[in-house]
């Protein structure tokens, strides 16, 4: 098995090390065993590293999907370079949640809630899309008879869960806006601050009463460095993705792409 080359680490935060050695362990099984492997859904941060990595091996390719062409969260197909994969080889369905739409209302985080909740893990699920009336969300083929068993309400609202081919998935609205910024800096309540017009105080306040979360993670460390392709998510407020940074402007601030949605 290959090590992971003691320099990649240093272009990542120490605490993805984690995350850094388990794809690296997919990466290599891809190109020892000279056969496609497939990962669970990754964040944008993590298919990041994941294309990191495999810019060091010759021998072996990523491709990425989610089941939607915007899909956020999406699983990687780590495959020898004579391989050409197919949609089949992501092994994930389009799932959609049915429920008497004229008498009740959904939402994202009690979506995500009641399947976590039933048993399985945040990373065998992808991203929860909605046209504002009906609710879809990807998933791991093999746990379909599962969370069809045990789910069946949401809150209080009945609900059935239907597989559906990937070309039945509904528009997804999407409130994102692009922005080039300048900020003085990219700790997670710098930004919270500067993108929702908040105190810094306020930004802080937020992030201990837990309220913040970085990558589907509980963020703790109103300090924290963001880095590309994080994703914060504030409750409240709504959510902030840091795509790249750009050096630094002529005041000395760094000059970034990002994308915000406001609730």
């Amino acid at each position: 098995m290959t090590a992971v080359n003691a320099l990649i680490y240093q272009h990542f935060r120490s605490d993805e090390a984690p995350v850094i050695d388990e794809l690296n362990d997919l990466i290599n099984q891809a190109e020892n065993e000279y056969r496609p492997v497939l990962s669970h859904f990754l964040n944008p941060r993590e298919l990041f590293i994941a294309q990191t990595l495999v810019n060091t091996h010759d021998e072996v390719k990523l491709k990425s999907f989610g089941g939607v062409t915007t899909a956020e969260r999406k699983r990687a197909l780590f495959f020898p370079t004579y391989y050409t994969p197919t949609l089949e080889d992501y092994q994930l369905v389009l799932m959609e949640i049915e429920y008497p739409q004229k008498f009740a209302v959904l939402s994202h985080g009690s979506i995500l809630g009641t399947l976590v909740n039933s048993g399985i893990q945040r990373e065998v699920l992808g991203d929860i899309i909605t046209d504002s009336t009906r609710w879809q969300f990807a998933l791991e083929a093999p746990l379909v008879p599962f969370l069809q068993e045990q789910v069946t309400r949401i809150g209080r609202v009945k609900v059935r869960l239907v597989q559906k081919d990937l070309t039945e998935a509904v528009n997804q609205i999407s409130e994102w806006e692009e922005v080039n910024d300048t900020v003085a800096s990219l700790r997670a309540d710098a930004l919270v601050s500067h993108f929702y017009g908040l105190s810094r105080k306020h930004a802080k306040e937020l992030i201990r009463a837990h309220k913040v979360h970085l990558n589907w993670a509980l963020l703790e460390k109103p300090d924290y460095e963001l880095a590309d392709y994080d994703i914060l998510s504030v409750r409240g407020y709504g959510r902030i993705k840091l795509n790249e940074q750009f050096g630094l402007s002529k005041k000395g601030k760094l000059k970034i792409s990002a994308a915000i949605l406001k609730k």
